[in-house]
């Protein structure tokens, strides 16, 4: 059984009127229309350096769910990869967000869900900080000084950067070992290492590469692509996790339950629906989400943005659950062909197009 819990602090509610959630950002190109030219040259500060100042949308929807997406099975230690499983047939339960812990090195990935994604870059020419709305930040000295060697390990870890032409680099060390690196709790040790590339490319637009290194799980360093979207006219709403903490005891259940109630469905019906399908508006994020919904050895998979195949079980013969906690179901026309997929959430059903 899968329970999904939604946290809300009321007193938040009440006064949304009072947040700027709505205030023009001063200072930003405007189309003739009012609404901000996001292809804009991207700003610069006095000494002519990028600036990377303001409110951020993050978009991982590969790597949010799953940092090694892109890594082989062998290149993740054995233990890791039973920790990962284990997270997962636990719902997360243990997960940063669950304890209302800080997410670590996880911030800079972030993205795509219900609680994360947005974040505040205010820079300084010796000084960049990052807050993000749960009340966190982060630090990033531009002024010389040399990465801790022998750091105290922290949940924020300790970041220096310096400019490489129009790029920021950030190198960050010392991150205690108790943090996931995305949600399907991939781990990481004490000897993680982390990189980040920055570049603002146009006024709405900043591109990011995140670097990791943990020779004691992970058999190589690798890159992950990241990209965030300027929120223009708004601003950081804060949220407190802990302010509703009773919740998490309703956390029940197993991933493994969604194999004892599973009906059987023909082999020939589940070939049917092997395809791509695009999200159409409304979107859950600003850029379309992919489904690749492929058949194999009398199973059915689906994957999303490339995060990893996901097994499908079915609950009728158009309906199944097991899809990144998410329930599916696909729409057939009057001739029986298959055209949508229907990805049902919270928030109500998100539609997606068959391509081919």
């Amino acid at each position: 059984m899968r329970v999904l819990i939604i946290m809300i602090a009321a007193p938040a509610l009440a006064v949304l009127h009072a947040q700027w959630l709505n205030y023009p950002t001063p200072g930003i190109p405007r189309l003739s229309n009012g609404q901000p030219n996001l292809a804009a040259p991207a700003p610069r500060t006095q000494d002519g350096k990028p600036d990377l100042s303001g409110v951020w949308n993050r978009l991982s929807p590969k790597y949010r769910v799953n940092i090694a997406a892109d890594l082989k099975p062998e290149e993740v230690q054995p233990w890791a990869k039973d920790l990962v499983q284990q997270r997962t047939e636990n719902f997360g339960k243990d997960s940063m967000g669950a304890l209302c812990l800080p997410l670590g090195p996880q911030y800079a990935t972030d993205a795509d869900s219900t609680g994360g994604g947005m974040m505040k870059i205010a820079e300084t020419p010796g000084l960049i900080l990052i807050l993000n709305p749960d009340l966190t930040y982060r630090q990033i000295y531009l002024d010389g000084r040399a990465l801790e060697t022998s750091p105290n390990p922290s949940w924020m870890g300790y970041s220096v950067g310096h400019w490489e032409a129009d790029t920021l680099v950030v190198e960050s060390f010392g991150f205690n070992d108790r943090t996931w690196l995305d949600s399907s709790g991939h781990p990481h040790t004490e000897a993680l290492r982390m990189t980040e590339r920055y570049r603002r490319r146009d006024f709405g637009h900043l591109d990011l590469e995140v670097t990791l290194q943990d020779p004691i799980v992970y058999a190589r360093p690798w890159t992950v692509a990241v990209r965030a979207e300027l929120a223009a006219d708004t601003a950081l709403l804060e949220y407190v996790c802990n302010e509703k903490s009773g919740d998490r005891e309703h956390w029940v259940g197993k991933a493994s339950d969604e194999t004892k109630s599973a009906v059987k469905i023909a082999p020939e019906i589940l070939a049917k629906y092997v395809g791509t399908y695009v999200e159409q508006p409304k979107l859950w994020r600003v850029v379309p989400r992919v489904v690749e919904i492929t058949f194999s050895g009398g199973v059915l998979f689906g994957d999303m943005d490339g995060r990893g195949k996901e097994r499908q079980f079915a609950r009728s013969e158009t309906g199944f659950s097991g899809f990144a906690g998410l329930a599916i179901e696909f729409v057939k026309n009057s001739q029986g062909v298959v055209t949508d997929l229907l990805v049902k959430h919270v928030s109500g059903d998100y539609r997606f197009a068959r391509q081919r």
